[in-house]
């Protein structure tokens, strides 16, 4: 692709190393699939290396969903032999997930990206307040919903999370937990629900992309091979320290660190949207 260097595209695969350390360890202590941290360091990455700002988004979108396929299968692995995981409610779930992940993927090229960045760091900002102050329960119990709610709920996780190009956790976990599930079963169930948002999301951003001028090299359509095989083994394997740290940190600490993180979250991304 004219305008990426060979030095640009081995500062992409550096940018890349630390993102999928980074994305690994935030999945599985955290549920997120790690694309939290993966869209922003490529769109970074790619904007330094002289992309074009039209296609820099969708690259490290769909590049990040396809690394959240194979951390969330190393992820869910690892809480479900800890029994994090409630197979129950993926039953129920999973394919109003799968509609939601199909109309977000579609629509993503259609809304404005101003929107979607003030909407997701609303919901975040309020989101890690209610992580942060609210007292969990001693031993919670889930909460019964008809199945037209846990469908909403469902098609809402799957639609926000493919525009965002995230797993399943960044919405999943707060939403779970708020639902009266122990966070370490919400962080473990979020893990799994990852690879259901992650493979069909990375499909049609792959396909979407097909014939597109000015991708970096190494591309199918906007997913980034380069930069997706750099990540994955960095995720699936780090993914693992972060199961553990999971499991091993109180309750309560992880409440805080998932509020703190959600916080953090937000604020990059108002300032991202004011400063634009």
């Amino acid at each position: 692709m004219e305008g990426i260097t060979t030095s640009a595209l081995i500062e992409l695969a550096a940018v890349a190393i630390g993102a999928g350390i980074g994305g690994g360890i935030l999945a599985g202590l955290l549920g997120v699939g790690g694309g939290i941290v993966i869209v922003p360091a490529l769109y970074f990455a790619l904007t330094l290396a002289g992309m074009d700002p039209e296609l820099t988004m969708k690259v490290a979108v769909g590049t990040s969903l396809a690394t959240i396929v194979f951390t969330s299968l190393a992820s869910g692995l690892g809480h479900h032999r800890r029994g994090a995981i409630d197979t129950g409610l993926l039953r129920l779930w999973a394919p109003w997930i799968l509609a939601g992940v199909i109309a977000g993927s579609l629509l993503g090229g259609y809304v404005s990206g101003n929107v979607l960045i003030a909407v997701f760091a609303t919901v975040a900002l309020v989101v890690s307040a209610d992580m942060i102050l609210r007292k969990g329960r001693a031993d919670p119990e889930p909460k019964g919903f008809s199945r037209p709610v846990w469908a909403f709920f469902g098609v809402f996780t799957g639609t926000v999370s493919a525009m965002m190009g995230i797993g399943g956790g960044t919405i999943g976990v707060p939403l779970l937990n708020f639902l009266g599930y122990d966070i370490r079963r919400a962080v473990g169930t979020s893990a799994a629900i990852g690879f259901i948002i992650g493979l069909p999301g990375a499909l049609i951003y792959a396909a979407t992309g097909l014939g597109q001028d000015g991708l970096p090299p190494f591309s199918i359509g906007y997913v980034n091979l380069l930069a997706a095989a750099v990540i994955i083994p960095l995720t699936t394997t780090f993914s693992q320290l972060g199961v553990k740290l999971a499991h091993s940190i109180p309750r309560r600490a992880l409440r805080l660190a998932f509020g703190g993180f959600l916080l953090l979250t937000s604020i990059r991304m108002f300032i991202d949207l004011f400063s634009g």
